[in-house]
């Protein structure tokens, strides 16, 4: 399976990038004889500098914002609520900070070690739907923050689509969450593949 390139992620239009993830396949390698992978089904966009609902609002830039300046194709991990590790693909060139959060993701390999991480008696859906839930799965952290995607050999990197998407297998909605971020919370910036049933509610 091919890598996605380096060139991918610069493009600036994070939403079409948000679209085009879909489909795509995550891998994390958890030990030298264990990888985890999985294909990414639902997303969303964030554009900064104007979009209130980014971390990087009018080019806010803290210690946790930083790695959302750097060029495209880095993982951009944050904890939320103390508890949950939410993986955002870093996208565009250099102090440009947009982003894609993965919210969702289909298990592909090593699922039996996955439900060990996540403390569950079966596979389900559950046990992948929400941000926070597959990065858990797939022992995603911190320590992968700042990390490039690009490479064959990382920690964690992401590969091209198996077979294509139509128009017709993409619903977009209003993203989660946001309330806050005024006349930018209704844009339909959250995207999912139609009737994959580990899409999150």
């Amino acid at each position: 399976m091919e890598l996605l390139p380096f060139e991918f992620y610069q493009n600036e239009d994070v939403v079409g990038l948000a679209r085009s993830l879909l489909g795509c396949r995550i891998v994390s390698k958890f030990s030298p004889s264990i990888t985890f992978s999985g294909i990414i089904v639902e997303t969303e966009a964030y554009r900064a500098p104007e979009d209130r609902a980014s971390h990087a609002f009018n080019n806010r830039r803290t210690p946790r914002t930083e790695t959302m300046y750097r060029a495209g194709g880095v993982a951009y991990i944050y904890l939320c609520y103390g508890i949950h590790h939410l993986f955002n693909v870093v996208t565009g060139p250099v102090d440009r900070p947009h982003a894609i959060l993965i919210r969702a993701v289909q298990p592909i390999e090593n699922i039996d070690t996955m439900r060990q991480l996540r403390g569950a008696s079966s596979v389900t859906p559950r046990l992948t739907n929400g941000p926070g839930k597959w990065t858990r799965a797939m022992a995603i952290s911190l320590r992968h923050n700042g990390l490039p995607l690009y490479h064959a050999e990382g920690d964690i990197r992401l590969l091209k689509r198996m077979s294509s998407l139509s128009e017709d297998d993409i619903v977009s909605s209003p993203r989660v969450g946001i309330d806050y971020a005024k006349e930018w919370k209704d844009k339909p910036w959250r995207f999912r593949i139609k009737g994959n049933p580990w899409v999150g509610k």
